[in-house]
């Protein structure tokens, strides 16, 4: 009764909250994930960049976050919610999607059409009308929800290339609200854009934004080369990181913030004693070991097979790291109902037995092989205890991974070998050595390298690493993009207090 009185209160506080401007995230899915356990729904955390980035900066401040909960069927969601919300610390408001519509909009055209071609593997494409005019429609449905909950004096963050046109759904609506819009994955070239049936449509949405935002200032110099050439007229005004962009007759801001992550709380958690007694665990378990760890969302842009023949070649051109290196690899499953998805892990698999089967000898295996989801704990260690962390995607926006490694080693150890086509790598490059992920023979060498680098240049690189993310972290983010769009930042969102950070039973 206590929890239940309590809730009460806090619920009635979120409404007063809502009287005043809020930030709001709008995102495909929410941050969290519904399990049903012995015909009771419950709901766990979710994952991903996105997730890791936000919830520290919404959390307590009254912010929302609008989204899919990721539930297709008839379930009672609105009492979870709540609950969840306290939790949380802001507000969850969910959008419904029908099992078709998942179908067409979020496994068609959102990741059989925009995800393959903007990472460059167009081959994988699946361009059906059927798919586009789902998109449209959940994209309004969306526009609907945040029309339905929110003011007009609201600060709106759409994120990512499954809601592009929620923007101008919204002044359709006649909805007016400042609007701005982040692209967390990369933007293609001009020669691998125009592919796309609907390139101008995706353009026209882009622009309904007062800011359109990328990783990287290659993502916004290819955005504004397409733009230029379906629309001649565009005026670019500006230099730095944001410039103006004048478009029939609007002013639109284009600028690239990298996102990043909560650095002190990284660094926080990895010095506990629950994760140092962990990783002791894990060096006992791998004595004398070299540990190499890969992370990553099962995922045809992580490059994970060409990681593994990388391995295989290091394996085979140095024998001297034979039972002397471990190589750890966590993929989380992701997108199970994709054909695509489902021959990549056979292919995965059939390659770790091979490599395996090649080099393995009597106490020792080359790979350890994980296909599931990690706890919090579990994933902290892995970081801490990794001699070399090996991130090699074929392209990819930003990756995080990269840089929840560095601020987890915590005594300027470690080594990261990564992808130059991550977004990360620009910040990244004094410190990691960078590898072309299709070059297995340069994957092979960098590990040779990795594994027999001295302290001192581990110190040194790692050093470099962790100065640029701890000052570039997921605040910092916020602030610069918050600042760009609405000439507003993180002190303009105040926390409420610590008593929305306290567990609700029940969830």
């Amino acid at each position: 009764m206590v929890w239940l009185i309590r809730n009460i209160l806090l619920s009635l506080k979120y409404t007063m909250i809502a009287q005043k401007t809020r930030l709001v995230a709008v995102s495909n899915r929410l941050p969290i994930v519904l399990r049903k356990e012995h015909n009771r729904w419950r709901i766990e955390s979710g994952s991903g960049g996105l997730v890791t980035a936000l919830a520290p900066v919404l959390k307590n401040r009254g912010g929302v976050w609008i989204g899919w909960p990721g539930a297709t069927g008839k379930i009672s969601l609105q009492p979870l919610l709540e609950k969840a919300s306290i939790r949380t610390g802001y507000k969850l408001v969910p959008v419904a999607i029908s099992p078709e519509e998942e179908k067409d909009y979020y496994l068609g055209y959102a990741n059989s059409i925009i995800w393959p071609l903007f990472h460059d593997l167009q081959s994988l494409c699946r361009f059906k009308p059927v798919y586009w005019y789902a998109y449209l429609k959940v994209n309004r449905r969306f526009s609907e929800v945040i029309a339905e909950n929110t003011t007009k004096t609201d600060y709106i963050w759409i994120h990512d290339y499954h809601l592009i046109h929620v923007g101008g759904m919204l002044r359709e609506r006649k909805a007016s609200r400042k609007t701005g819009f982040f692209l967390h994955i990369p933007f293609p070239p001009l020669d691998i854009f125009v592919r796309l049936p609907w390139r101008v449509e995706i353009l026209e949405a882009l622009m309904e934004y007062n800011l359109v935002g990328f990783q990287t200032m290659r993502d916004r110099k290819n955005f504004l080369h397409c733009l230029r050439r379906y629309f001649p007229g565009t005026q670019v005004r500006g230099r730095g990181s944001v410039v103006e962009v004048r478009y029939q007759g609007r002013t639109v801001r284009v600028g690239n913030f990298p996102i990043s992550i909560d650095f002190a709380q990284f660094e926080k958690s990895a010095k506990s004693k629950e994760i140092q007694t962990e990783v002791q665990a894990l060096r006992e378990k791998f004595p004398d070991q070299k540990i190499i760890l890969g992370l990553d969302r099962m995922d045809y842009t992580k490059g994970v097979q060409e990681r593994l023949e990388g391995l295989r070649n290091a394996l085979r051109r140095y024998p001297e790291l034979i039972g002397k290196i471990t190589f750890i690899q966590v993929l989380v499953p992701s997108r199970r109902d994709l054909k695509e998805y489902q021959i990549l892990k056979a292919g995965i698999d059939r390659l770790i037995a091979e490599v395996n089967g090649e080099f393995a000898v009597l106490g020792w295996d080359p790979i350890h092989y994980h296909y599931r989801s990690l706890e919090k704990e579990e994933l902290l260690a892995l970081y801490r205890v990794a001699d070399v962390a090996l991130i090699t995607p074929l392209k990819d926006g930003m990756n995080l991974v990269a840089k929840e490694y560095c601020a987890c080693h915590v005594d300027n150890d470690g080594v990261l070998i990564l992808s130059e086509f991550t977004g990360a790598a620009a910040e990244l490059q004094k410190g990691a050595i960078l590898v072309n992920p299709h070059h297995v023979e340069a994957i092979a060498e960098a590990l040779k390298s990795a594994v027999g680098m001295s302290r001192k240049e581990q110190r040194s690189r790692m050093k470099v690493m962790r100065s640029s993310i701890r000052e570039r972290n997921v605040f910092s983010w916020v602030d610069s993009f918050l600042g760009a769009a609405f000439a507003a930042n993180l002190d303009d969102f105040p926390p409420v207090d610590a008593d929305a950070r306290e567990y609700v039973p029940g969830i």
